[in-house]
């Protein structure tokens, strides 16, 4: 069982040579959206809000007093929730104590998810003095009906007007998230949000299906389950959307992700760089990331660790000195290159095992992937193999094929789309 001292040892023998990544987790919002499946909360007083904040900034002296040799943060990525939930003043305090530990590299990229209702203009400057580079946008769909299903009403203006803010701010790299899957969405309803969301031009788009859980989150049991589309309607939905966004010039990065030409995760793609994480795609190579805050994710050299999601024991665990870790897994030579397989498979549709995983022993993989190999959605050919377009939607379950942790079963397709 990995725990705080085993994420002790690994902080302490963290390389300060090499440059990191950082992950801040902000899990509050004013109000709590029907579909969300995230680890969230609504906070109403301001006080709560306070006090996570300030044991945040515990969590980043606490972690730091661990690292022999302070490395640079290369990249800086808040996420929720709805961080900006903090203020500007907030922001800037916990970016103060990061600042009093770490350096910044010169190349930073900080990145924030944002929730465009609250982007006022003062707000959008500040972010920009702050030093924000990027800013995702939760989109989600443009389409009164569907907004009135999930729970979160933001008319196309308001999009709009956060948009026109953060660049008139200078905070010219904008994401977008959406979601399909989601009660009262159409064919026509998303043809439609494509052509709307793509006039306002993001460089980068995500489009992720809605996961329907409500027997894990309360929230989602308040949605009519019988204005959810079907699974071949989710399939058709997802494939609209792909071919929509590239009809717009969007380049079609793995499964779910979209961006302009001239965007650098096109450039990763392309020559093999690209990578996969707990975001989703990205252009990020640095091989730790420090996740701080309620049940944030940590990839260190030895394996992951991750924080408890619970936000008052969180909160009593930092101010009484300790980690909040609570699980981990510590990595293996097999986890490791099992992991490069499954990273190239996501990112590449193929892998050369060869290159990727030399010597590995793939005699209980190779035979799982026969079935899938007549149904021509797999290719393999000597020490390679190649996701086919029909295998690509179902790219997860190949995939898995390779994880000991999550073995593929007919009925985890439906998972897949």
């Amino acid at each position: 069982m990995i725990g705080p001292m085993d994420h002790k040892g690994w902080l302490a023998d963290l390389n300060g040579q090499q440059g990191i990544s950082v992950y801040l987790h902000v899990p509050y919002c004013r109000e709590i959206c029907l579909y969300c499946g995230c680890n969230t909360k609504m906070a109403v007083r301001n006080e709560v809000i306070s006090r996570y904040r300030r044991a945040l900034e515990g969590e980043i002296g606490l972690v730091t007093s661990l690292i022999k040799q302070l490395p640079d943060i290369a990249r800086l990525h808040w996420g929720g929730g709805t961080p900006s939930i903090l203020g500007l003043d907030g922001l800037r305090s916990v970016l103060a104590v990061l600042g009093s530990h770490f350096r910044f590299d010169l190349t930073f990229e900080h990145a924030i998810e944002l929730d465009p209702r609250y982007v006022a203009a003062e707000f959008a400057d500040g972010l920009a003095e702050l030093g924000v580079t990027r800013a995702s946008l939760g989109v989600q769909d443009v389409n009164p009906l569907v907004q009135v299903a999930i729970g979160r009403i933001q008319p196309l203006s308001v999009i709009e007007s956060a948009v026109k803010r953060l660049r008139s701010a200078g905070i010219g790299n904008l994401n977008f998230d959406l979601l399909y899957g989601l009660p009262m969405q159409t064919l026509e309803s998303v043809r439609k949000t494509c052509a709307l969301v793509s006039a306002m031009e993001p460089d980068r788009i995500a489009c992720f299906g809605y996961a329907h859980l409500p027997s894990v989150k309360a929230n989602q049991r308040r949605i009519d389950e019988a204005s959810l589309p079907s699974l071949d309607q989710r399939i058709d939905q997802a494939e609209l959307i792909a071919e929509e966004l590239v009809s717009f010039g969007y380049v079609r990065i793995g499964i779910d992700h979209f961006a302009k030409p001239t965007d650098p995760l096109v450039s990763a793609a392309a020559s093999g760089k690209l990578h996969r994480n707990f975001q989703g795609y990205t252009d990020d190579d640095r091989q730790v990331l420090l996740g701080l805050g309620a049940s944030s994710i940590s990839t260190l050299a030895e394996g992951y660790v991750q924080n408890i999601a619970d936000v008052p024991k969180y909160i009593r665990a930092i101010e009484a000195g300790e980690l909040a870790s609570v699980r981990g897994r510590r990595l293996d030579a097999d986890d490791r290159w099992r992991g490069r397989v499954i990273e190239r498979l996501m990112c590449d549709f193929s892998v050369d095992f060869s290159i990727v995983a030399p010597g590995a022993d793939l005699s209980r993989e190779l035979p799982m992937l026969a079935p899938m190999v007549r149904d021509g959605l797999v290719e393999i050919t000597d020490s390679k193999l190649a996701v086919t377009e029909a295998g690509r939607p179902v790219v997860r379950i190949i995939a898995s094929a390779f994880d000991t942790c999550r073995r593929p079963e007919t009925a985890q397709f439906s998972k897949a789309v």
